[in-house]
Formats: C-alpha cells, structure tokens, sequence
C-alpha cells in the first residue's frame, strides 16, 4: 500500500477491523519508511452485471432503476420502504450469485414479480402489467385468474 505522506510502498498493519457498515474492512497502517500511520478500506471487488434488454441492447445494471418500478408498483399500498429495498437488495445479491455477467430484463422482472407476490399481490398485479405490458383487459385478466387459482 502506498504511503500518502512519502509515496513509499513498505507499510505494516497495525490495526485491523470491521468497518460500520460491515461490507469492507479498516485497517491502521504504519509506514515502514516515514513512520506516519494512514487508514485504508478494503472491499470484496464485484464484477459489473450487464442487463440484456429485449430489444438486446445492453446497459449496466443499475439497483436504482429495480427500486424504482417496485416503488412504482407498491405506491399506496402497505409494503414500507425497508421491504422494497429489501427486495431489490435480494434480487441484486441472486444476480451478483449467479455465475452469468450478463442477465436478461425478463430474468430480473421474473426475480421482482416472485418477491412482489410473496409481499403484496396487489404490487405483484401492478408491476406485472407494467413488466408483461398487458396489451388488453383479457391478458389482465388471465393473469388475475393465474393468481386466484395459486391461492
């Protein structure tokens, strides 16, 4: 690790614990040249996910964009903040578990609809006739009823 005072790449840990957020860890360094002591994180480095639209273009993943239409979904209805980024926390970790880079919109809205309906069925109609694009009452319809019957 290089020193911030001296540029120098000898050092030694002096100290070595879980960071507050539990997801790196701090580590008090002492340089072995200029004696000055620095801090530095160390993080588990995760490879970018690629999104496969349906139109096959592909853009980076982005969990916003996830929480986003489950928010949209889950508007006005009894679900709290804290389930809907667990949700899209849950479908990230499932993604980032997966040993594919890239990941398809259907397997991400398919991973979102599974959450929803364990949650709220209600959000779970909702983003479906966002995500399926429900072309007429008769598509909604059946999703509806593939709904009752599970029940």
């Amino acid at each position: 690790m290089k020193c911030p005072y001296c540029g120098q790449t000898d050092s030694k840990v002096v100290d070595s614990r879980p960071a507050e957020d539990g997801e790196s860890i701090r580590r008090r360094r002492e340089c072995l040249t200029c004696g000055k002591r620095f801090t530095t994180y160390e993080t588990v480095e995760t490879l970018p996910l690629i999104v496969v639209k349906k139109d096959g273009s592909r853009q980076s993943f982005e969990k916003d964009k996830v929480l986003k239409g489950i928010i949209h979904a889950c508007a006005q209805r009894p679900v709290t903040m804290e389930t809907m980024m667990c949700i899209a926390d849950e479908v990230e970790q499932e993604m980032q578990n997966s040993m594919n880079r890239e990941i398809s919109a259907t397997r991400i809205g398919e991973l979102v609809m599974e959450k929803l309906k364990k949650v709220d069925e209600v959000s779970y109609v909702r983003f479906a006739s966002v995500y399926r694009q429900f072309k007429d009452v008769d598509s909604f319809m059946e999703e509806l009823k593939k709904l009752m019957e599970e029940r």
